[in-house]
C-alpha cells in the first residue's frame, strides 16, 4: 500500500470515527453538563429503552431491514438487465430509454412522491409497507441501473458466445460466465441501494403517514425532543449496520475482487 492510499485510508478512518465519538459518550451517560468535557456519570437507561419491547424501536429496527432488504432485491431485480442493456447493447430510442431509466436521480425524489402519493392512495399502497418499499425504489434504481451499466460496458461479450459454442446453456453460462464477472458491481450497487433506503426519511414520513416506523423517523422524533443520550444510543443502532456492510463489500470497493477467475469453472 502506497503512502497516498494509507493517507487516504487513514482520514476515511478518522472521518468515519470522530464523528462518532460523542455519540458513543452520549449513549452511555447519565448527566452531562457544559462546560464538562466528560459526563457526570454514566447510565445504561437509553439502551434499556432502546431494546425495551415497548419502545417500538425493535419494531423500527425491523421495519427499516424489510424495507431496505426488499428494495435492494427489487433494485437487483430491475437495475441488472436494465444496466446490461444500456451498458452492452445499441438499440433505436436507447437514449429515451437511459433518460426514463435515470429521471428519478435528476428530479427530487419528493417531487415525483407529491406525484404517485395519489396513485398510492387511490390503490391502497398508501400508509403500508408495499407501498413504502415501492416509493423507495424511485432514487435506488437509477443508482443500481448506472452501477451495473458501468460494468457491463467493460464486460466482453465474447465469453457468453465461447460458452454458448462450447454447448453451455443460457442460465449455465450466466451462472458461471457473466455472474462472476458483474458480481462485485452488483455488490456495489446493492450496498448503495441499501444505504440509501435505510437512510429514507421524508418519502417514508410521505408514503408511511407516520404509521410506518423507521430508524429514521425515531431518530429525528428523538432529536427534536432533546434527549441526547437516547439520540446517541439510537445513532449508534441506526450506524452500525451501515458500517458493517461497508466492512463486508469494501474489497469491492476498492477493486480487489475480480470475478473473472469464475470462468474456469465453465
Amino acid at each position: 500500500m502506497t503512502v497516498l492510499k494509507r493517507i487516504i485510508l487513514l482520514g476515511l478512518v478518522i472521518g468515519v470515527i470522530l464523528p462518532m465519538i460523542p455519540l458513543f459518550v452520549w449513549a452511555f451517560s447519565g448527566s452531562w453538563f457544559y462546560p464538562s468535557l466528560l459526563p457526570q456519570s454514566l447510565s445504561l437507561r437509553s439502551w434499556s429503552y432502546v431494546f425495551h419491547p415497548g419502545s417500538r424501536i425493535l419494531e423500527a429496527l425491523f421495519n427499516s431491514f424489510f424495507i431496505a432488504a426488499s428494495v435492494t432485491i427489487l433494485s437487483l431485480i430491475v437495475g441488472v438487465p436494465a444496466g446490461k442493456a444500456i451498458g452492452m447493447y445499441r438499440f433505436k430510442g436507447k437514449t429515451i430509454v437511459e433518460i426514463i431509466l435515470l429521471s428519478p436521480a435528476l428530479i427530487p425524489s419528493m417531487t415525483v412522491t407529491m406525484g404517485m402519493q395519489v396513485l398510492f392512495i387511490r390503490y391502497g399502497l398508501s400508509e403500508t409497507l408495499m407501498g413504502v418499499i415501492l416509493v423507495h425504489l424511485i432514487p435506488t434504481i437509477p443508482y443500481m441501473t448506472v452501477s451495473m451499466s458501468a460494468v457491463f460496458s467493460h464486460f466482453d461479450i465474447s465469453f457468453e458466445e465461447q460458452a454458448r459454442s462450447l454447448g453451455a446453456k443460457s442460465l449455465s453460462t450466466f451462472r458461471h460466465v457473466t455472474l462472476p464477472a458483474v458480481f462485485p458491481g452488483m455488490v456495489v450497487g446493492a450496498m448503495f441501494s441499501f444505504l440509501i433506503s435505510w437512510g429514507q426519511y421524508v418519502l417514508t414520513l410521505m408514503v408511511g403517514g407516520g404509521r410506518i416506523v423507521t430508524l429514521p423517523l425515531l431518530l429525528y422524533s428523538f432529536a427534536v425532543s432533546g434527549d441526547n443520550s437516547l439520540v446517541g444510543a439510537l445513532s449508534l443502532v441506526f450506524i452500525i449496520p451501515s458500517l458493517v456492510i461497508l466492512v463486508l463489500s469494501s474489497r469491492f470497493l476498492t477493486g480487489e475482487s475480480s470475478g473473472m477467475g469464475g470462468f474456469g469453472g465453465v
